[in-house]
């Protein structure tokens, strides 16, 4: 092969009939994607996929409920948090439709915007040759000149906030109103993207918190203090408000009668805050639905529940705990589930486990309760000695007992002992392994805290939603064209109105139109 000889190349591949390109394809593809249709359906989507959010307890918001979801659930709970079921907020599959669904608004209100603009520029179109085609159409004749008729209508439809058309011939009136319908639209969809943006928002650089406090503990706002904290991706902890507050007193109104009595139906949290360290005091009645705002932050009453006052000794006499433990509601009559450890005890570490009963009754020999409200307190607790587990190095919740390595006590009759202590009562323990009182009840609180900056905003989407709905459903986007004849006889008048929106009635509009040009002017009055 010489120098100038070239190697033959293959022939390029035919392309198929409706076979599409790359690029093509792409462009296929963004147009279907920024289409009201799939904007629509991604809406939809982004709603049914919240809906595992409501009814299934969230790591995020709390912890505790999911816990226990997850126990009573032992065979599907795998299965829900290989799909994230348990954050579904946080999930990749929710994100990916949060972020498809902005981009499809985003595609969707900008060409659209851009159209709208060169609508609100252009004139109304003109008179079509044959008005007697249209839907609605209506004529009569007049022995006034055509100018005279033109100039009226001009006047009546410009008094009608119709917008006109510059005509040239001197025998048409092209005019056209509604043109905000349109804007409506606009407003709706850009209101859910300011929605959307909002919540993001507070996603991305809020956080919210929970903290169960026993009536009179005092609580500050820094990380220390939560019993649960889920940040935003983009959290600064530095800029958390630093106020401190306490719960003096805490007040519920009980049902007394009736199937539901022993329920409660109000709530009430006297609280003390701070809004700066060693700024002065405020008080604030913290209700269910009426939270307390400081700075940017919001704390919400969210539940509550009783924490026994329980002093163990051990065998030595000494104190091994002392104090308000946490017992946590089984149902709305706050029937309660605790436990309670002694690590410091000698000779073996004690554990108790067991239920809270706030109003106790003892019915064909079952225990039961009878309400929410502490009329009859009284504590059922298991007794364990041995190891913990405390020790292990492995997080363990302060809810539950580890009992691998403990054993049970037995009472006399060789079954595992049960204590019941009603307020003021002491137990002793067998073998010498000290004793347990039951001192009193107090109640405890479960607050929520929560920073969402962007809630404004999706406040401001909210009624920008309203307000773009209200115009699209109710304001009509007509055009109406008349023209003018003149013969021998007179002049004919010929008249046509179309509702592009559809359903409206345009006849009634012609009607008036039409007595409104037949009415004679001031002038033509005065001389008759």
């Amino acid at each position: 092969m010489t120098a100038t000889e070239t190697k033959p190349t293959a022939p390029a591949p035919e392309r198929r009939s409706g076979e599409l390109t790359l690029r093509e394809l792409l462009r296929w593809m963004w147009r279907q994607l920024t289409s009201m249709r799939i904007a629509l359906i991604l809406l939809l989507l982004l709603a049914l996929a919240a809906v595992p959010g409501s009814l299934v307890p969230q790591e995020r918001v709390d912890s505790l409920k999911a816990g226990e979801w997850k126990k009573a659930h032992e065979t599907l709970t795998p299965v829900y948090e290989k799909l994230g079921i348990f954050n579904v907020y946080g999930s990749p599959w929710f994100a990916a439709i949060y972020v498809l669904l902005v981009v499809s608004l985003l595609g969707c209100i900008i060409p659209r915007s851009l159209v709208y603009l060169r609508a609100l520029r252009a004139q109304p179109p003109a008179a079509p040759r044959n008005l007697a085609r249209m839907p609605s159409h209506a004529s009569y004749a007049t022995t006034e000149p055509a100018e005279v008729v033109l100039e009226r209508a001009r006047t009546v439809l410009a008094r009608k906030r119709y917008r006109l058309r510059r005509e040239s011939d001197g025998t048409t009136v092209s005019a056209e109103r509604g043109y905000l319908r349109e804007l409506g639209n606009l407003v709706f969809h850009l209101a859910v993207l300011v929605v959307l943006v909002g919540f993001a928002l507070g996603s991305l650089f809020g956080f919210k918190g929970g903290v169960i406090l026993v009536q009179g503990q005092p609580f500050a706002n820094n990380l220390t203090q939560y019993d649960d904290f889920v940040p935003g991706s983009l959290f600064d902890p530095d800029g958390m408000d630093p106020f401190s507050f306490t719960v003096n007193h805490f007040d519920v109104d009980w049902l007394t009668s009736g199937p539901r009595a022993g329920m409660a139906r109000g709530f009430n949290a006297d609280l003390s805050y701070t809004e700066q360290p060693g700024g002065p005091d405020k008080q604030y009645d913290l209700r269910v639905n009426h939270p307390l705002t400081i700075g940017g932050t919001e704390l919400f009453l969210i539940g509550h529940g009783y924490a026994p006052v329980v002093t163990v000794r051990d065998g030595q006499g000494n104190v091994a705990a002392s104090g308000p433990v946490v017992f946590l509601p089984m149902g709305p009559d706050l029937f309660s589930f605790g436990v309670i450890k002694a690590p410091d005890a000698k000779p073996g570490q004690i554990g108790l486990e067991g239920y809270f009963y706030p109003t106790f009754a003892n019915v064909d020999g079952d225990p039961v309760n009878l309400g929410g409200n502490d009329v009859n307190p009284l504590l059922s607790l298991n007794v364990y000695t041995g190891d913990l587990n405390l020790d292990s190095g492995a997080a363990q919740s302060v809810y539950t007992l580890d009992k691998s390595k403990a054993t049970a006590v037995s009472g006399d009759d060789g079954k595992p002992l049960r204590l019941s202590l009603a307020p003021g009562d002491t137990v002793q323990l067998p073998d010498g392994l000290g004793s347990v009182t039951f001192d009193k009840v107090v109640s405890w609180q479960r607050i929520q805290i929560s920073h969402t900056p962007g809630k404004d905003i999706a406040l401001l989407g909210v009624v920008l939603a309203l307000l773009g709905l209200m115009g699209s459903l109710f304001i009509r986007s007509r055009r109406v064209w008349l023209r003018v004849t003149e013969g021998d006889d007179g002049t004919l008048v010929e008249i046509a109105a179309l509702d592009r929106s559809g359903g409206a009635d345009t006849d009634a509009v012609l009607s008036s139109l039409v007595s409104a040009l037949q009415e004679p002017s001031p002038d033509r009055k005065e001389k008759a």
